[in-house]
């Protein structure tokens, strides 16, 4: 069965890279070494490995990476120190009165 990978990477200025792959080792190699020119990660080296997890169904990977992509830096903190308890009080909205 093969696996697929949704990671976080961090950056060198602090930011984070979300990403999915079948290769989690070769991949984060390649975001180290710069391999895509052209992407996010390459003028933010060195990149360090902060979290992933691991999918059997592409499809389910596609959509957990896209959804991810979407949550603020600190929702990503929060899953990243495996702080599962704070998500879904940082999923919602605040509205200033």
């Amino acid at each position: 069965m093969k696996a697929y990978y949704v990671y976080i990477l961090q950056c060198s200025d602090k930011t984070y890279y979300t990403g999915i792959t079948s290769n989690l080792s070769q991949r984060v190699i390649q975001h180290q070494n710069g391999t895509y020119q052209d992407s996010y990660t390459s003028k933010r080296k060195p990149v360090q490995l902060v979290f992933y997890c691991e999918f059997t169904n592409v499809d389910m990977a596609i959509e957990k990476e896209k959804q991810i992509k979407k949550w603020s830096r600190v929702k990503k903190e929060a899953l990243i120190n495996n702080e599962f308890e704070k998500l879904p009080n940082l999923a919602k909205k605040k509205f200033k009165n």
